[in-house]
């Protein structure tokens, strides 16, 4: 037990280093990038991770976790409408950019500017719900980076809602930071906010995988929105299972794209940023090749396989003592099943732990009775047996690859008479 409860207060730390298993060399052309499982957030690749680059139009997937957010505590509504001011106006109608055309003083609601952001990355619209949540885009960008740090994001710097370089606007709002600055993250980072915004709000891929959408229709201003995710199944790099999320593209940042497909209830994302070919050349097609690469190895090597069944005890650790209980010891087991998704052959190289709740236990590590059967006492985890560190993006989704461990049986604290017999046997031990 004791060797337990040492790996209790070296394991239960939050990790962010390398993987269990030795990473396989994808040789992924990228600037930087990353591959992770989309249910824990376990980091299965990652390949200058840690490094600012520009990340273009994937900076969207932040203002759609803020939109969201806002909907959800009826901030914001779909159906609230918004009139459009000389700013976005402006900017939806530059042919360089990409936009949805919004006419001045023309009222859109929020469903609609939110999926022409979501599906056809529209500059103007991203400004507009910006304006929505923050009374302005200059407000809202202080509020990005302040939910970013909310988030746990390390690596990162907002000036726009857009992804846009400063000098698209051309002057027509107060720049945050520099006049040609852009938006800048780790791709651990993006990574981490892709997975918050698909687990915290999963409606998002509802959206997301929608290969065409008209907008305005019915009217003049009438656009076939075509997604920029061209992995989308029906579009020309499809790919199996593909359901988002958002690419970005800028003479700064690069070829940019966060994926992620499910198949078999397994769900995997990436991350490229600044994504080339095999000969260093930019383009479309590169940051799709590059994506497919690390998917590819990804549902090819790895499969959910169940870690510990149900009422599964730990070698070593059946029983926990306890303090003051009508028993010394108390039987645990695990309240239910744990899967994880791992690489073929992996399994093996895990080592089931115990870590018990600091509130259910004494100075000494002792559980403090009573305890009543199927009472949480502390959580099963896994650590690698060969000591290397296991990297998830986030606290909250490392708690999925843990399983609850509770009490088998009630443990009354003990009476006055069991109390004094111990006493004596003590007293005689001693003697």
């Amino acid at each position: 037990m004791a060797g337990a409860m040492a790996l209790v207060l070296f394991f239960s730390i939050f990790t962010s280093m390398g993987t269990a298993h030795a990473q396989v060399d994808l040789n992924v052309h990228a600037s930087g990038a990353i591959l992770v499982d989309g249910k824990t957030g376990r980091v299965l690749y990652d390949q200058n991770a840690d490094t600012l680059h520009g990340i273009a139009s994937m900076t969207k997937m932040l203002t759609e976790y803020m939109l969201l957010d806002d909907i959800k505590k009826g901030k914001v509504s779909w159906d609230q409408t918004y009139t459009v001011d000389d700013l976005v106006y402006k900017i939806s109608q530059d042919p360089s950019l990409s936009n949805v055309p919004l006419r001045q003083g023309g009222q859109y609601t929020v469903k609609e500017l939110y999926q022409a952001m979501a599906i056809y990355s529209a500059d103007a619209a991203a400004i507009a719900l910006a304006e929505i949540m923050g009374g302005s885009e200059t407000n809202f960008v202080k509020m990005m980076n302040a939910e970013a740090q909310k988030l746990g994001l390390k690596h990162y710097k907002f000036v726009n809602s857009t992804g846009l370089n400063n000098a698209d606007y051309k002057g027509m709002q107060p720049v945050v930071g520099g006049p040609t600055d852009e938006n800048v993250m780790s791709a651990r980072d993006v990574a981490t906010l892709a997975f918050c915004l698909i687990n915290d709000f999963p409606e998002i891929l509802k959206t997301s995988s929608i290969p065409t959408l008209t907008f305005a229709a019915g009217t003049k201003d009438q656009i076939v929105m075509k997604n920029w995710n061209w992995m989308l199944p029906s579009l020309i790099y499809a790919y199996p299972g593909m359901d988002g999320l958002k690419t970005g593209t800028t003479d700064f940042a690069g070829y940019c794209f966060t994926g992620t497909a499910s198949r078999n209830g397994i769900r995997f994302i990436t991350v490229v940023q600044n994504a080339t070919d095999a000969s260093g050349k930019g383009g479309y097609k590169a940051r799709f090749a590059e994506t497919r690469k690390m998917l590819n190895y990804a549902f090819s090597n790895y499969s959910k396989v169940q870690m510990v069944p149900k009422h599964y005890q730990i070698k070593g650790d059946e029983t926990v003592p306890v303090s003051n209980g009508s028993s010394n010891q108390v039987p645990v087991y695990t309240k239910s099943a744990l899967s994880m998704v791992v690489q073929s052959g992996e399994k093996k190289d895990f080592k089931p732990v115990l870590v018990l709740d600091k509130s259910k236990v004494d100075s000494s590590g002792k559980l403090i009775a009573p305890i009543k059967k199927g009472e949480k006492i502390g959580y099963l985890t896994f650590v690698s047996k060969s000591g290397q560190s296991i990297s998830y993006l986030t606290p909250q989704g490392q708690k999925k690859a843990e399983v609850d461990v509770v009490a088998a049986q009630d443990d009354n604290k003990a009476n006055w008479f069991i109390m004094i017999m111990r006493g004596i046997g003590g007293f005689f031990s001693n003697t």
